[in-house]
């Protein structure tokens, strides 16, 4: 027969030195997983919230990302009147001409990051529709204006409103502050397309353009006769396509971060099944007694399994609890960790602890618990209960 359920939760509850010190090392494990998981769902989900599905990008052949791409005015003008592209109420076609570059801004602490300046005409706030102004207003076009993105506010020296911004070769008037929905867009800064491409003397004066598109059904024909057009060798492609390849070097962090959670989860196992072993130890006599009044091996087994799972349990409640303080802290004190994008610029992104982190680092503590656990179950089971008795 079983031994009950109240029994085993009774022993975790009793001895509460090694309760304390196993799920300790279980809850360290639950909130180094936590965290890192955080991060690169945090980073994915930034990345992959800028594109649109009603949004083309169109950049020169064999450019992986904004930044190496370059086109010309002739590419532009030719491309914004083909067939499929919506137009606003003024019955211009929404297409975003855009040029990007990656200058140095300086942080308050002294040091220096490559930051995004995206230069934009007025249609892209009508083609990027999650970008809103939320401070200030919209610039003006060939007034040396800016605007900078909420993850940029106060991280660089003069990115704040009605603020003076130095990079390149001039100053540029901080006028509004914008959002996107927590994308990747709130990491940059938006100017005039032309002053920029002015001011760093680019001989093309696009990196590329975003498309939205009349309806879903004329999307890949027109990505087809961009494609196809010879006279350009231009490439196009869905924006949130775009974004989700961009996204993919987070994936050799996952893998990491999977190893560094392995690694620190044997080491946790074997720290539980220490602790474990040392409880069966000390109950020998208690085991021999269970035998002797007719528990079963797999009885005893169960029992001792449920122990681990609930100290498990325990070590995984206390980590999270300690996972989401430190993010929330990490938020507060650093208001976004910059992480290095394809461009070669930072991304700020706001680390959250999302309820997937949380079952991901549940799943690794349950199975510190059952591979910690097992062993010193076995042993239990496998006593005889006259040599448990007299070892006693």
């Amino acid at each position: 027969m079983p031994l009950p359920l109240s029994y085993s939760l009774r022993n975790v509850q009793a001895r509460r030195g090694r309760t304390l010190m196993t799920a300790g090392v279980i809850a360290l494990v639950v909130v180094a997983s936590s965290l890192f998981l955080g991060l690169i769902s945090s980073l994915k989900r930034t990345l992959v919230s800028t594109g649109d599905p009603r949004n083309i990008v169109v950049m020169r052949k064999g450019s992986d990302n904004d930044g190496s791409s370059q086109m010309t005015l002739e590419a532009y003008q030719a491309i914004r009147f083909f067939d499929g592209i919506a137009r606003d109420a003024a019955d211009q076609p929404l297409v975003s001409p855009e040029l990007v570059v990656q200058p140095f801004f300086h942080t308050p602490a002294g040091g220096r990051e490559n930051v995004l300046v995206r230069g934009v005409e007025p249609m892209a706030l009508a083609v990027h529709d999650n970008v809103r102004i939320v401070e200030g207003r919209m610039l003006t076009p060939s007034s040396g204006e800016a605007i900078v993105g909420r993850g940029v506010v106060g991280r660089y020296v003069g990115a704040a409103l009605d603020d003076q911004l130095a990079f390149g070769r001039g100053r540029w008037h901080v006028v509004g502050v914008f959002e996107a929905g927590g994308s990747s867009f709130e990491s940059e800064v938006w100017v005039d397309v032309r002053e920029l491409a002015n001011d760093a003397k680019r001989p093309f004066p696009y990196s590329g353009i975003r498309i939205r598109v009349a309806t879903p059904a004329q999307l890949e024909p027109l990505v087809r006769r961009i494609d196809d057009d010879p006279r350009f060798a231009l490439g196009a492609e869905r924006e949130t396509e775009y974004y989700s390849k961009q996204s993919e070097s987070a994936n050799t962090l996952y893998v990491l971060v999977v190893g560094i959670a392995v690694l620190a989860g044997i080491g946790a196992g074997f720290g539980a099944a220490n602790t474990m072993y040392a409880a069966v130890q000390a109950r020998t006599a208690e085991i021999g007694t269970l035998r002797a009044l007719g528990f079963s091996r797999g009885a005893i087994l169960a029992s001792f399994q449920v122990e681990a799972l609930a100290l498990a349990a325990v070590g995984f409640v206390l980590g999270a609890a300690c996972a989401l303080g430190l993010s929330a802290c990490l938020r507060l004190l650093l208001g976004g960790i910059g992480f290095g994008a394809a461009t070669f610029t930072i991304n700020v992104i706001t680390l959250k602890v999302s309820a997937w982190d949380l079952a991901a680092a549940l799943v690794l503590a349950l199975v510190i618990g059952t591979a910690g656990g097992f062993g010193p179950a076995w042993r239990a089971a496998r006593l005889r209960p006259i040599e448990a008795l007299r070892k006693a």
